[in-house]
């Protein structure tokens, strides 16, 4: 195994849509959702060590707390990785938390997909191991997607992951107004019908056919969320206010929302206008990835 560190992303996931499709008897909810990757991500940096250690820096770093670092998720992934394949845990972890925390971009969980294929690539295992696979789908519902790192249909209680359609080019928005959110309170707070499946099989043309597609499929979540954090409809109400803009939707079950633009450049440039109006918020401009992989073999230190 060679010395020198690795360094690889972990993108920032997105639900295109997300429908509540039913409730398992154990209180399980059952989703249909059109997960996909964006190039605005952590950080991570795996170097091997004589035992396994835990660092972080970034914008978002202090979003841990007082949290016992055995607890991350990445910590848990490498042990996890560790155990299931009879090896030491020896490499040092260090996360640059870009994404903020609990904020429904699936930012840990990213974190643990990216170490989960950093250690495959270190240790010699195919990323689709069942060791790899295995460790991924006990962190979480969203971590197995994001080792996928392609957009994909999530099922069941989001582990049940299938291809989807390739996507075209896009330009996005992330806005998060800077307050966090619990999953479990969302979908405590959720009211109302189940809803079918959205799944499409004919890939959209361009970035406002597949706006389109969107704007006929939805996010359960969002009006549970915004009586939770009503700073969300703000938030969607000025992304949507620029003319530019094909769809604004929340992600996951919140706080972060997105505006999808015909490219990066709109969305850059919306992005700019958002900062300026609204400097206490989070925003982030980027582009839609169709593999999030291809991010690693960029300068992410740059």
């Amino acid at each position: 195994m060679t010395s020198t560190p690795l360094i690889l992303a972990a993108p920032a996931k997105l639900n295109l849509y997300l429908h509540v499709t039913g409730k398992r008897a154990d209180g399980y909810h059952l989703l249909d959702s059109l997960a996909a990757f964006i190039d605005v991500h952590d950080t991570l940096t795996l170097t091997p060590s004589s035992a396994i250690a835990f660092t972080t820096d970034g914008l978002f770093a202090n979003g841990f707390g007082d949290e016992d670092p055995s607890t991350n998720l990445v910590v848990r992934a490498a042990r996890g990785l560790a155990e299931a394949t009879g090896r030491a845990a020896d490499v040092a972890l260090h996360l640059t938390k870009n994404l903020p925390v609990a904020s429904g971009i699936g930012g840990g969980s990213a974190d643990a997909a990216a170490c989960l294929c950093g250690l495959a690539r270190l240790w010699g295992l195919d990323p689709g191991d069942p060791a790899v696979l295995g460790v991924a789908a006990g962190l979480g519902a969203d971590v197995p997607v994001c080792v996928h790192g392609r957009a994909a249909y999530m099922g069941g209680i989001g582990t049940e992951i299938a291809a989807a359609p390739e996507l075209p080019p896009a330009g996005l928005v992330l806005v998060n107004p800077g307050i966090g959110l619990s999953t479990p309170s969302v979908y405590r707070a959720r009211r109302g019908d189940f809803s079918p499946a959205g799944r499409f099989d004919a890939p959209p043309a361009d970035a406002a056919g597949l706006a389109a597609l969107l704007a006929e499929r939805g996010n359960d979540l969002t009006d549970a969320a915004v009586s939770l954090v009503p700073e969300i409809a703000a938030v969607l109400n000025a992304i949507g206010a620029d003319e530019r803009c094909l769809l604004a939707r929340m992600s996951g079950s919140g706080a972060t929302c997105f505006g999808i633009f015909t490219d990066v450049d709109e969305a850059a440039a919306a992005a700019a206008l958002l900062k300026r109006d609204h400097p206490g918020w989070w925003v982030a401009p980027g582009r839609l990835l169709s593999d999030a992989h291809t991010l690693d073999g960029q300068n992410l230190n740059g």
